[in-house]
């Protein structure tokens, strides 16, 4: 927000915005270190990501309160409460679970598959023609997941269950464009995660068996819901206020790379040759499909 009687200029609005997306970025790397370290403590990865949504949607609740923001009703209510149960349920509990299974810098790169998954959704659901750049990045995806499981690393364990949390994961993450194409210019975003979050917490209260916590277990919960999720999603969204949406998706695409950073500097967690270049093919077709002009691709972390 500008003060009044100060304008900024294209440039400076420009650079700004990249400022948020990356901060954005980063918040979102932090997801499965902290992931991480909460399982190190004892708690169970539906258990975070349960509370990653119960907390995360207070945030957001409290947030469009303030804003004042309309929430959604009728149908769209009913379509927001199922993309909780899709884009919250199965995404942080998928997500959580890949981390746990395979390592934080596994989770985050499989998570990158989702605009090959976009890519497939918009030629089933809406008829969207798939061109030489499309098809390319879905090859380079799939030759990209097959170099990962055959290349394995140090701290990083590539299995079949690794590798489908972490898919399963991609595939989740990829309904935010879905629903967010169709919802985020119609309603404030802020409002519409304080009806999902809260949703995709229910829809994993069934699967949670809750552990006594300890204070560092709670401070990595709290860590998760307001830095990696609120912060997270409040910084993005300051993005793209400045920034147009394809620039900001390429500039998220750093995601994978803080945490492949971190999870090497903190778990000496280390992705072998082969699992590095099938990495660079994994991010390199999902900035292919970012920079197609006419899809936006989702960034929810």
């Amino acid at each position: 927000m500008s003060l009044p009687g100060l304008r900024l200029s294209g440039r400076s609005a420009a650079q700004i915005g990249t400022a948020w997306v990356l901060l954005a970025a980063f918040l979102w790397g932090l997801l499965g270190i902290f992931g991480k370290l909460a399982q190190q403590e004892g708690v169970s990865p539906l258990e975070i990501a349960f509370w990653r949504a119960l907390l995360g949607g207070a945030c957001f609740a409290l947030s469009a309160g303030v804003r004042q923001s309309r929430l959604p009703r009728g149908r769209d209510l009913l379509l927001t409460a199922l993309f909780g149960l899709g884009g919250v349920s199965i995404f942080y509990g998928s997500y959580q679970l890949a981390v746990q299974s395979g390592g934080a810098s596994l989770a985050s790169v499989l998570l990158y598959t989702a605009p090959a998954f976009v890519a497939l959704s918009g030629w089933l659901f809406w008829k969207e023609r798939l061109g030489a750049r499309e098809f390319g990045a879905v090859g380079l995806t799939l030759l990209g997941v097959a170099l990962i499981s055959l290349g394995g690393g140090a701290g990083v364990r590539v299995s079949a269950l690794s590798l489908g949390w972490g898919l399963t994961a991609g595939l989740t993450y990829s309904l935010y464009y879905l629903y967010g194409r169709v919802f985020f210019e119609r309603y404030d975003p802020q409002a519409l995660y304080a009806v999902a979050l809260p949703v995709g917490a229910l829809g994993l209260l069934p699967f949670v068996e809750f552990a006594s916590k300890t204070p560092a277990a709670w401070l990595n919960l709290g860590t998760i819901a307001l830095l990696c999720t609120f912060a997270a999603y409040s910084a993005y969204s300051l993005g793209l206020r400045r920034l147009n949406p394809t620039r900001a998706s390429v500039i998220a695409s750093l995601e994978p790379v803080v945490a492949s950073l971190l999870a090497a500097l903190i778990f000496t967690e280390r992705l072998g040759v082969l699992a590095l270049c099938g990495a660079a093919l994994v991010i390199g077709a999902a900035l292919l499909l970012s920079l197609t002009p006419r899809r936006e691709h989702p960034s929810a972390g």
